[in-house]
């Protein structure tokens, strides 16, 4: 099937998400909530685009639309920008101290809402990535709490939470850098808690924390390397050599 994006004729499978055809086809679409290995959130509406199909032109969210038949796209047009531009100022008011909201706001000139009331001191703009993330990982150890303005994402009351294994997924996965992080030589606190850090038995770099690594023997039933990524394709390729000129 092929469909038309700003012009440019695209091949696609029907069902494919847009957003997935657009990136593949060279087309910039910005997003905050999407990431390739936790597909299907939707919720920050930063990659509206226009589909016009038939007679009719729709605003739709590119990463979670299902293109089920040809029809037209539209990336930057006039009405997507002036949207985008107020989802934007929006998600400013909610976490203003976010960097890479303050960038696509400078990018795509959104406007500035006086009336608005900004959060103090939050980059969260609960796209639910980070619990997503932790739920597929298999810890849990993080949820959404509460409702409303006070809604926001954290371990059971606060509290450090038994069940994170400081792997720092979380944290990892999130567009708006709001999950802190803190790791020396020998440690790593997120969430109320200091994990230990096990370090590469050869070069000393961090591996994992321990009981990321132990919660990975329990998953896999196989004992986890000491050795970091690096080090560890290293000591493959050198059996690999070592058999072959055997």
């Amino acid at each position: 099937m092929i469909i038309e994006i700003d012009g440019k004729a695209c091949t696609c499978s029907p069902g494919e998400y847009l957003l997935n055809i657009a990136s593949r086809n060279g087309f910039s679409i910005p997003t905050l909530c999407h990431h390739d290995g936790l597909p299907g959130q939707g919720c920050c509406r930063v990659c509206i685009v226009e589909v016009s199909l038939r007679d009719r032109k729709d605003i739709v969210t590119a990463c979670i639309y299902p293109v089920e038949q040809e029809c037209s796209v539209f990336t930057d047009s006039d009405r997507v920008k002036r949207q985008r531009g107020m989802i934007l100022a929006l998600l400013r008011a909610s976490a203003p101290e976010s960097e890479e909201i303050s960038r696509l706001c400078k990018m795509y000139d959104a406007p500035l809402y006086e009336r608005l009331t900004q959060k103090a001191n939050e980059k969260c703009i609960l796209c639910g990535l980070c619990v997503s993330a932790c739920e597929t990982l298999g810890a849990s150890a993080i949820s959404s709490v509460n409702r409303g303005v006070e809604k926001t994402v954290s371990t059971p009351y606060d509290e450090p939470a038994a069940d994170c294994i400081g792997c720092a997924s979380c944290a990892a996965v999130c567009p708006t850098g709001a999950i802190s992080v803190e790791e020396n030589n020998s440690s790593r606190a997120i969430w109320n808690r200091k994990f230990t850090l096990q370090l590469c038995r050869h070069c000393g770099k961090p591996v994992g924390t321990l009981d990321e690594l132990a919660f990975a023997a329990r998953k896999t039933g196989v004992a986890q390397t000491t050795l970091c990524e690096e080090c560890r394709r290293k000591a493959i390729a050198d059996e690999m050599i070592t058999a072959y000129e055997r």
